[in-house]
């Protein structure tokens, strides 16, 4: 990469091949004393050698307007994900531009095109990969990207913001487990989702660590929609050993098991507990209140707003990785399983 690569490198790059941290070059570009001397002519001369252009706020030129980039907009969290980026896109002034591609190359594409007309501060995309080619154009466009939760593994000059979804997973099995249940039934989300697979190998080593064999025939592919919940829980209770708990990887899918559960004439928690992931706002008013793993939806949209924000600023980020902390609200859907371990079929 030579010098003539200079719009396109990365204060990340620069800081790997000067061997600091991408704080310690940030210092360097702001003039601040805190840096030794050594490594101070180090990063300098890496920045003049591949033609590093300094960004400083007052040179920046504001669009006034994030876009915030969904496969969907049919889910309850992603009202979540959109509170918390207009909540500091508000206080910043700044607009947001929601859009939704579907899964469609062609429509990603039209997006792509859009953006080319008009101006944006940058990119929050959401359960998305972000592939090199859609990257590159980015870049070429100077506009800053940010991915939530995102679906592969990104570029290391791509922050992302997620939520500790194996700590979750492993919580809510955990919790199951304390409580009694040895039969625990996993509706899962999609396997393409970094976040789905995280739940699932939280689930797999808190019944591991409890000395309870993994049992495949109680693990359900879902979609985090309502209806896979809804046939995730038909198909467990349709077992010859059913289970006596059931943890969904999303709160949309506790919801559809809810219904699998009611339909066979049974009850949440009494016959079958019910334990969810999100902690979305209708959890509390469920009936009965769902138990679930909180994540900071709207914290992290906030993050997202923020990074890219910065980001836009020409300033630098101390983590291209975050992960913000998961919680487990015990409310009523779980409970000791039915004395007797009853044949629920």
């Amino acid at each position: 990469m030579g010098a003539d690569d200079g719009r396109r490198v990365t204060i990340t790059a620069i800081a790997r091949e000067a061997g600091v941290s991408v704080p310690t070059v940030s210092r360097v570009l702001n003039g601040r004393s805190d840096v030794a001397p050594d490594t101070r002519e180090r990063v300098e001369e890496l920045l003049r050698h591949h033609g590093y252009r300094r960004r400083s706020s007052r040179s920046v030129r504001r669009a006034g307007l994030v876009d915030l980039v969904f496969n969907d907009l049919d889910s309850p969290w992603a009202v979540e994900i959109i509170r918390g980026v207009e909540d500091v896109g508000h206080g910043a002034g700044v607009g947001t531009v929601v859009s939704a591609i579907h899964r469609q190359p062609t429509a990603a594409r039209q997006w792509l095109q859009n953006l080319r007309t008009r101006a944006t501060d940058g990119v929050i995309f959401v359960t998305s990969h972000l592939s090199p080619p859609l990257h590159a154009q980015l870049r070429r466009l100077n506009v800053p990207v940010v991915v939530v939760d995102p679906a592969g593994v990104p570029a290391m000059d791509v922050p992302t913001i997620g939520a500790t979804n194996w700590a979750g997973g492993l919580a809510a099995t955990e919790h199951l487990l304390a409580i009694g249940h040895r039969r625990i039934g996993f509706v899962a989300g999609p396997t393409h989702l970094l976040c789905s697979r995280a739940r699932l190998d939280g689930y797999r080593a808190g019944l591991e660590a409890a000395g309870v064999p993994v049992d495949d025939a109680l693990i359900y592919p879902g979609d985090f929609y309502h209806a896979s919940g809804f046939s995730g829980g038909t198909a467990l209770l349709d077992l010859d050993d059913p289970p006596t708990g059931i943890f969904a990887a999303s709160d949309q899918m506790a919801f559809g098991v809810y219904e699998a559960i009611r339909r066979r004439g049974l009850r949440v928690p009494d016959d079958v507990s019910v334990v969810g992931f999100d902690d979305l706002p209708e959890a509390r008013w469920a009936s009965p209140p769902l138990t679930t793993v909180r994540q900071p939806l709207v914290e992290m949209g906030r993050l997202a707003a923020r990074t890219v924000l910065r980001l836009a600023q020409g300033e630098s980020i101390d983590s291209p990785r975050v992960e913000l902390a998961t919680e487990l609200v015990v409310r009523d859907s779980t409970t000791a399983p039915p004395t007797g371990s009853p044949h629920l079929s």
